[in-house]
């Protein structure tokens, strides 16, 4: 089997260059691309990113890329790969996804079913199986998956199996929430550090917060979940229990964590301390049903991070108008408070009432949606430390 490997994390569009730092703080070289950030490694390298990236999508290990225009071109192309280097005998191999954009090759079932076929053709040549009798597949998964770009193909292997922002916390969801990686990334992309208080006055189901806590607390995301590749037979296992063990040792205990979680609807609330609890971080979280308009504090410096009703969680447009404008008049004493307000509503600034310092485009899914950002005044943090 190999000890190197092209690697691949996916991420949503505008997300790329978030998962890129994460990657360069765990020391790996990377090159940041549109919907993907490249990679180089072993074993290690993606047992590691599996376990440790807050805002990435998947996993995936480069097999093969080579110019795709014909049939045959791809055929010839999935045959020249080294399956043996990844698929034992006796695996179950499916061609789970096609995706071709801009290219001659457009029909994605004919794509999967060729490049099955050139797969089953080499594994059959490289363990001396005859034609015409099947291969085995009842071991453990691995899910391959081609794209094809501009006329050039590219064939993946996913190591992730059910997509990172899957944590494991979140049994009970509510009403259109908001992804793990998607909320990890509003706190990468705000100011916050752990030593600020943090606010979310439309807290859901709480995964703002929580991810927040489970990044203050050092808690790696993947942590309380399984991987595709954990079942892979040539896996170094005792290398996957020692990184597991090495992050469980990695989490910090001792924080005092100004954390504020709340929303108008109790049940949401209950439903949020439950999230945190399965996370391993209600203790450090302080949840309160209460009205938006309802918040009052004397701490300084803090932020609020919110996603309030929209798109699919739209309240009627008089609702909706009436929430912003209410959560404009309440964060206005707070001048010291940076605000970041995730909506896909564009006339979010008019309604709560100022312009956004910065403006970001994101995709929550399929819909674009605008991080505004206002920044707080400046304050010494020994001022801060005070309060």
């Amino acid at each position: 089997m190999k000890n190197e490997f092209q690697i691949v994390a996916t991420a949503a569009a505008g997300l790329e260059a978030l998962v890129g730092r994460e990657l360069r703080a765990m020391e790996v070289d990377c090159q940041v691309e549109n919907g993907k950030v490249r990679f180089k490694g072993g074993q290690e390298a993606f047992m590691k990113a599996n376990l440790w990236l807050r805002t990435a999508d998947r996993i995936k290990l480069v097999l093969g890329e080579f110019p795709a225009k014909t049939f045959e071109e791809l055929y010839q192309g999935v045959f020249a790969i080294d399956w043996q280097d990844y698929l034992p005998l006796g695996v179950t191999f499916p061609v789970s996804k096609a995706r071709c954009v801009r290219s001659k090759l457009h029909n994605e079932p004919s794509v999967q079913a060729i490049t099955k076929k050139a797969i089953v053709r080499k594994m059959q040549k490289v363990y001396a199986r005859p034609d015409g009798v099947p291969l085995p597949e009842s071991g453990p998964v691995f899910s391959i998956e081609v794209s094809i770009l501009k006329d050039r193909a590219t064939i993946l292997l996913d190591t992730s199996g059910d997509s990172l922002f899957k944590r494991g916390y979140r049994t009970d969801k509510g009403g259109a929430p908001l992804k793990e990686n998607m909320a990890a990334a509003l706190v990468n992309l705000s100011n916050w550090f752990p030593d600020k208080p943090l606010l979310d006055p439309t807290c859901g189901s709480g995964t703002i917060v929580i991810e927040a806590a489970l990044k203050a607390l050092n808690i790696a995301p993947g942590l309380r979940r399984s991987f595709a590749f954990e079942a892979w037979p040539w896996l170094d296992q005792g290398l996957w229990k020692n990184l597991k063990e090495e992050a469980v040792a990695a989490k910090k205990a001792d924080l005092d964590l100004r954390i504020m979680a709340s929303d108008i609807d109790g049940r949401m609330v209950e439903l949020a301390r439950a999230n945190a609890e399965r996370a391993g971080v209600a203790s450090h979280i302080t949840f309160k049903q209460m009205r938006l308009q309802d918040f009052r504090t004397e701490l300084i410096n803090g932020v609020v991070i919110s996603n309030p009703p929209y798109g699919e969680r739209l309240l009627d447009d008089e609702g909706v108008t009436r929430l912003y404008q209410e959560m404009g008049a309440t964060f206005v004493p707070l001048k010291t408070w940076s605000k970041f307000i995730l909506t896909s509503d564009e006339q979010f600034e008019t309604k709560y009432g100022s312009l956004a310092d910065k403006k970001r485009k994101l995709y929550n899914g399929t819909l674009r949606v605008d991080y505004y950002q206002y920044f707080g005044e400046r304050v010494r943090r020994s001022e801060n430390r005070d309060h």
